[in-house]
């Protein structure tokens, strides 16, 4: 009977007496859930504060640094491409001062005639005459497209800029309508000439080219032209114009001029002699 008298006067346990107790103590002398919350917030947003103006400070103290190191290498591309250029020019002079002496050499020799002949068809001499001037540039919109893609195969996403296989496609063209010599933006063209792409930049024999690309061909100027226009090249030039944007104009000239190729090397081949090989 003591059992169950102690049971029915403490039907609480004393530790769960003690920890209702502790828990009221608590929340009479101690600070509010809702508010320590708020408090740790706002901690953390000034810390996260502190942290982004350490970094803008950081950022604008090496700013000046990071100017002076592009503004130091600017300087340095100006003056090798002024030097590059110098180079340039005296390697054309010495050009011209060599094929001069050539020509005149050949003169002496009684050579004159064919010499001038072997110098225009290989492009190694200066030229002029009638011909045609074509013009050819990006379209505006460099991301139109079209229904049909003549360069579906080329890979490129591209499709409003004038592509190395475009320019190729241009020349050989006009070759074949009967061009007596041809040059790209004052590049003069050569059985060894070369035109190439790298990256978005168009190389004729390694120099970069920038649009427009202006084809000047010499050659009957009015036969030359309906002959381009109405060949698969011109017909594809005429494609890309509709369907991709790209800008052409041709027309005829009654006098072009066009320079020397920069080098004319050959290493490998040589003349066929009456004798034989020599």
């Amino acid at each position: 009977m003591s059992l169950i008298t102690n049971v029915m006067d403490h039907s609480l346990d004393d530790g769960y007496a003690e920890a209702a107790a502790r828990k009221k103590a608590d929340g009479a002398g101690g600070m509010p859930k809702t508010l320590r919350a708020k408090l740790g917030l706002a901690v953390g947003l000034v810390l996260a504060a502190l942290i982004v103006t350490v970094g803008a400070a950081q950022a604008r103290v090496a700013a000046p640094a990071v100017a002076k190191e592009r503004e130091e290498l600017i300087d340095r591309i100006d003056q090798e491409t002024e030097v590059a250029d110098e180079l340039e020019g005296s390697i054309d002079e010495l050009r011209e001062d060599v094929g001069a002496r050539q020509r005149e050499a050949l003169r002496d020799s009684g050579g004159s005639d064919r010499s001038e002949l072997v110098g225009v068809l290989a492009g190694a001499v200066a030229v002029h005459g009638p011909g045609v001037r074509l013009v050819v540039n990006d379209a505006e919109d460099t991301t139109a497209g079209g229904d049909g893609d003549p360069r579906s195969t080329s890979g490129f996403s591209d499709t409003g800029r004038v592509r190395d296989r475009d320019l190729q496609r241009v020349v050989n063209g006009l070759w074949e309508s009967g061009a007596e010599a041809v040059s790209i933006n004052g590049q003069r063209l050569t059985a060894l000439s070369a035109i190439r792409a790298a990256g978005d930049a168009i190389l004729v024999d390694n120099r970069p080219l920038v649009p427009p690309y202006t084809v000047l061909a010499v050659g009957d100027g009015p036969q030359l032209s309906d002959r381009f226009q109405d060949s698969a090249d011109g017909l594809y030039l005429h494609v890309l114009q509709e369907n991709y944007g790209i800008r052409t104009a041709i027309s005829v000239e009654d006098d072009l001029r066009l320079p020397a190729a920069p080098s004319v090397i050959v290493r490998t081949a040589q003349p066929i002699t009456e004798k034989g090989t020599s």
